[in-house]
């Protein structure tokens, strides 16, 4: 019956017919406060809501502010780990949710944080199998961004340090993984052939141009990515509705960079 429950449950998140998914983080507001973009949660979903975004994901305490509430639904994803940019250890992720208070406020899906290379880094992947253990009970899909990022990283978009952040999630247990684009296609073919569940590609700091950010999704897509979790580059866009929609034109129907940047005019 769990996996039933997974199996339904995961349809929330990731399209049933192209198997892929965009994701919009909007979990920023414990890591960086109330930035740009998501002083509003309630317009902020609503606006990838409409773009037609897969899923959001949030801290347990915005359950419910625009989420379902009306418009468009959108899957629901409940971040269980967090740290902010005050601590003099930002990298270390601490849980502050646990799935079953997940599921009682009515999730889709969960996530977790791990960063590896980093000295607190058994801490947290002792978290992860305790979650993974506690979301496969459950018939919860749990999605894990991994990071290699911590004081032995020197380069955390290396092809050999983000594959081995992938794999780290797929033997976890965790059902989607979600990882740094290395850039470029060839690099991130390594990343995805070495991991049996979907990868999908983070979107990172607010970037310079539209281009960029869409060569991006179309570069994972074409490596054999599941989609992409994007946040600041959508929320903080000046139209996150179209930015939405020209993501999803790439991941869902393969449009050319040309006409998903057409979406934005």
């Amino acid at each position: 019956m769990t996996y039933l429950g997974k199996r339904i449950r995961i349809e929330r998140i990731i399209n049933r017919n192209t198997r892929r998914t965009v994701i919009v983080p909007m979990d920023h507001g414990i890591s960086m406060g109330p930035i740009n973009g998501l002083e509003n949660m309630k317009d902020a979903i609503q606006k990838v809501s409409e773009g037609g975004a897969n899923a959001i994901v949030e801290h347990k305490g915005l359950v419910g502010e625009g989420h379902r509430g009306e418009g468009k639904d959108i899957g629901l994803i409940i971040h269980l780990s967090a740290s902010t940019s005050l601590s003099p250890y930002p990298n270390v992720k601490t849980l502050v949710c646990t799935v079953e208070e997940a599921i009682k406020l009515g999730a889709d899906a969960v996530s977790i944080h791990v960063n590896l290379g980093n000295g607190q880094e058994k801490e947290m992947l002792r978290d992860f199998g305790r979650v993974s253990n506690e979301a496969r009970i459950w018939g919860l899909p749990l999605l894990a961004m991994i990071y290699p990022r911590g004081e032995k990283i020197k380069d955390e978009y290396d092809v050999n340090a983000v594959k081995h952040a992938a794999r780290v999630g797929n033997e976890m247990g965790a059902d989607i993984v979600k990882v740094s684009y290395t850039g470029s296609v060839d690099t991130f073919k390594e990343v995805v052939s070495g991991c049996s569940i979907p990868v999908v590609i983070a979107g990172g700091p607010k970037m310079d141009s539209d281009r960029e950010i869409l060569e991006m999704v179309k570069g994972s897509i074409e490596a054999g990515g599941a989609g992409a979790s994007i946040g600041r580059n959508v929320f903080q866009h000046k139209d996150p509705t179209r930015m939405v929609r020209a993501i999803s034109s790439i991941v869902h129907d393969g449009a050319s960079i040309e006409k998903a940047l057409g979406i934005l005019e």
